[in-house]
């Protein structure tokens, strides 16, 4: 039997989400909680890949199982072994044929700027204290929607085999004493967001015109945009799935 696990976490203390040698990350620490508290090798596959701290406040990943699973009891159990870091949010059972991966229908991500020092966002948001331009930033945002190649701001060496998206969503919004820039797509291209927000905050700087970001897409390079930023003020915060696919 599948089952879809939906988690959060503060990725300050890990190397991403995907298992890797010699290094700390999310899904080693989930495999290892399921494999104690099931009493067999339990592997899990993610939705996505997030970078070296980067958050998530929604993340999914399915896991198979043999065994009729008591949702709320595993919910329980996981989130009184778990670090305080990690925390499942639900346990659901879906078809066999689910994939937490390439079901997956939309992904939103909010990144976190800060404009004056606050020792409350040190790890949780970029710091930017030059004055910036929101209305340039969104009319460039509003941008990214009219084009679906997306190689320029794709990290390099990447195996991927389509740099094409579809956003449907990109905006900054004013939130209390944060700026957020909320984007969602159907799919993502490794460190594109935080080169997306680099460029943007570019214009937001006043350093680029808003026209500019047709010349950085349009080029395919990612030396023409502007820097990545930080990974701590970014946060996966929502994978959305066709309801049919759950039981």
């Amino acid at each position: 039997m599948r089952y879809f696990i939906e988690l959060s976490y503060d990725g300050k203390c890990y190397h991403g989400w995907q298992r890797q040698p010699n290094a700390n990350t999310v899904q080693q620490v989930l495999e290892e909680a399921l494999s104690t508290l099931l009493r067999t090798n339990m592997q899990v596959v993610g939705a996505g890949r997030t970078d070296a701290g980067v958050h998530a406040k929604q993340l999914y990943a399915h896991f198979d199982y043999e065994n009729a699973i008591l949702s709320e009891q595993l919910v329980y159990r996981l989130n009184a072994f778990l670090p305080e870091d990690i925390a499942v949010i639900n346990i659901r059972k879906v078809n066999s044929e689910a994939h937490a991966r390439f079901n997956a229908t939309a992904r939103s991500y909010d990144y976190w700027v800060v404009q004056q020092k606050n020792p409350f966002y040190k790890d949780s948001a970029h710091l930017v204290r030059e004055q910036l331009n929101v209305k340039a930033m969104n009319a460039a945002s509003k941008l990214l929607a009219t084009y679906t190649d997306f190689e320029c701001f794709s990290k390099s060496n990447t195996d991927v085999k389509t740099y094409l998206c579809s956003i449907s969503k990109a905006e900054w919004k004013i939130s209390n004493d944060k700026l957020i820039f909320t984007i969602t797509a159907d799919r993502f291209l490794r460190n594109m967001v935080r080169a997306i927000v680099g460029t943007l905050l570019e214009i937001g700087l006043e350093k680029k015109p808003v026209a500019w970001i047709h010349e950085v897409i349009k080029s395919k390079d990612r030396g023409k945009a502007g820097v990545s930023v930080p990974a701590k003020g970014l946060y996966l915060t929502k994978v959305d799935y066709p309801e049919e696919i759950f039981i």
